[in-house]
């Protein structure tokens, strides 16, 4: 995931794009930390969660990285590529793959594809993925999910709204607002997730930090 945790900003995994505009190949990297872990409309931490990536950015427009958060039970990992390209249009697109694994018991792992588009403040993204089940009993509890986005971003406020499908169900909104502050990037937002998610509005704040490699 990117700076500002994976919620803040709306900036997701999905929505790494524009990596083509690089000059050059480049590495980054981020650490942060988030006052109650979101993702998607699903609270993962009821206490804050620290994080950090790393990034490795071609200007062929492939990217790969791999991050990491807390999640009371253990650690979050996420390992991901895609490419990503604008084109003369000022469309962007981008294709990629995600896998979340996780040390403790916290759940099983998901793997999944996404695809997304955006032009000028929106945007639109489209996931498909299959989780390995609950933790113990997985061959019984596996299953598809898909997930569909709609967002719009302009001088550092973002919405998304997403809306769950296959084998899940659910939908939720999350309004957020970020800039940087003294070299770091610091952000509020509020979730709001429907009954068959959460069912709770949540507010939260993060920090977090990029580094050039």
């Amino acid at each position: 995931m990117k700076t500002l945790q994976r919620t803040a900003l709306a900036a997701t995994i999905l929505a790494t794009t524009l990596a083509s505009q690089s000059a050059m190949a480049e590495w980054s990297a981020n650490i942060g930390v988030v006052s109650d872990y979101h993702f998607r409309g699903i609270q993962q931490t009821e206490s804050a969660s620290t994080s950090a990536g790393i990034d490795y950015a071609a200007s062929s427009g492939f990217y790969v990285g791999a991050w990491t958060a807390e999640v009371e039970d253990g650690l979050e990992v996420d390992l991901y590529a895609g490419y990503g390209l604008e084109l003369e249009s000022g469309i962007t697109l981008d294709a990629n793959f995600t896998s979340y694994q996780y040390t403790g018991d916290f759940d099983s792992a998901y793997n999944e594809v996404g695809l997304s588009a955006g032009y000028d403040l929106f945007s639109v993204g489209y996931v498909v993925g299959k989780w390995d089940g609950v933790v113990g009993n997985e061959a019984a509890t596996e299953g598809d999910y898909s997930l569909i986005t709609v967002g719009i971003e302009s001088n550092g406020w973002s919405a998304t709204v997403g809306s769950y499908g296959k084998d899940s169900e659910g939908e939720y909104a999350e309004i957020a607002y970020g800039t940087e502050i003294g070299g770091f990037d610091v952000g509020v937002g509020l979730v709001i997730s429907g009954s068959d998610l959460d069912d709770s509005e949540s507010l939260y704040f993060s920090i977090a930090k990029s580094f050039d490699l």
